[in-house]
């Protein structure tokens, strides 16, 4: 593991992490507040990101976020690099309009292995609005069935790929959930207010609460998540400078909020986090919070699964599973290196914090 006092700077950076996205000390008491601040957040796993704000806000459970949903002041979509992300009902408008046509242009080549053109898009998008307007909600299989009916097949990661499009295009949406299957509905009757922006208004937004929600980060960690060319990046970061505070560590310039905490006094903290949240996702150089050897567990094989993770004080220290039995929760630590009685403690303290957002009660079973 890090030694604390050996790298005082990656030591800071993870702290001031830990604050910044409201993981220590947070501010936040709604789904919606919290959404907002993070701009948008990683959520291909959507049990795991109902935890991700979770774990953010004071004293929340489960219930909250799904009222936060059905109450359409956060929702779940296609947005930075193509990915599901969960992002504040009032910014999801500007962003689309922000990132989807980079992502949809690059993905021409796919489409067109998957015999997907613009006549099959336009038809579907005809199928779509008249199968969904006046506010009827339909799950993934009965989208799906809808085109098949219109004789457009949905195999092969077509039926994804329609609907994948759809969203980006800013059609449609995921609304709420149908026992344990999320539905689709028309983005601008669920969400018909539209906050508009110039693009270099939005460009600058976007940098200036990426910085201040995951700083201290660097221009090419935004590039990354965001997916947008460095040009854009840079344009936005010119434009919002004057609200960051920039600062030196090591030999990288990084960006952050000019309203940091003291991040000097070591937490003896420990959190579980989901596999794809965005203290890991947020970046795209992670080496202030994983050292490189563990890398290999947080990813196993490559596959774009990322597992999820024990932070203790900032720095990713072993990875977690969990299981239910009826209405108890049994998790699994997996600490890169066997806990000490005092690091138990800890974990039993964070396994707790996420069994009492479940509402359930918590074993722990430490394997051999």
């Amino acid at each position: 593991m890090i030694d604390p006092v050996k790298d005082r700077d990656i030591l800071d950076i993870a702290s001031l992490r830990l604050h910044n996205q409201q993981i220590i000390g947070t501010l936040y008491h709604t789904p919606g507040d919290l959404v907002k601040h993070l701009v948008a957040m990683q959520a291909q796993d959507y049990a795991g990101v109902k935890w991700s704000v979770g774990l953010r806000l004071i004293e929340s459970t489960k219930s909250d976020f799904d009222k936060a949903i059905a109450d359409k002041t956060i929702v779940r979509t296609w947005l930075m690099r193509g990915t599901l992300h969960l992002v504040a009902a009032e910014d999801i408008h500007w962003l689309l309009k922000l990132v989807a046509p980079r992502i949809i242009a690059g993905s021409r080549t796919r489409h067109q292995r998957l015999d997907l053109d613009y006549e099959t898009f336009a038809h579907s998008k005809d199928i779509f609005i008249n199968a969904l307007q006046g506010g009827k909600q339909l799950t993934r299989d009965q989208m799906y069935k809808l085109l098949e009916n219109e004789n457009i097949s949905t195999t092969g990661q077509r039926g994804y790929h329609i609907l994948w499009w759809a969203a980006l295009e800013g059609l449609i949406c995921f609304g709420p959930e149908d026992g344990k299957q999320q539905t689709f509905v028309l983005l601008d009757e669920w969400i018909p207010k539209k906050m508009i922006l110039t693009r270099e208004e939005a460009l600058a937004e976007l940098v200036r609460r990426y910085f201040i929600s995951r700083g201290p980060a660097t221009l090419q960690d935004f590039v990354w998540w965001s997916g947008l060319k460095v040009t854009d990046a840079r344009i936005g970061l010119k434009a919002a400078a004057s609200q960051l505070e920039q600062i030196t560590i090591g030999d990288q310039t990084y960006w952050m909020s000019p309203n940091a905490p003291e991040t000097s006094k070591i937490v003896q903290r420990m959190y579980l986090l989901p596999g794809f949240d965005e203290y890991m996702l947020g970046y795209k150089d992670r080496s202030a919070v994983l050292d490189g050897q563990y890398s290999r567990h947080i990813v196993p094989g490559n596959n774009g699964m990322f597992s999820s993770t024990i932070v203790k004080d900032g720095h990713i220290v072993g990875t977690w599973r969990h299981t239910f039995k009826k209405n108890h929760l049994i998790i699994n630590p997996h600490p890169f290196i066997e806990f000490t009685e005092a690091e138990k403690k800890l974990f039993s303290a964070a396994s707790n914090e996420y069994g009492r957002f479940l509402e359930m009660s918590v074993s722990i079973n430490y394997v051999k």
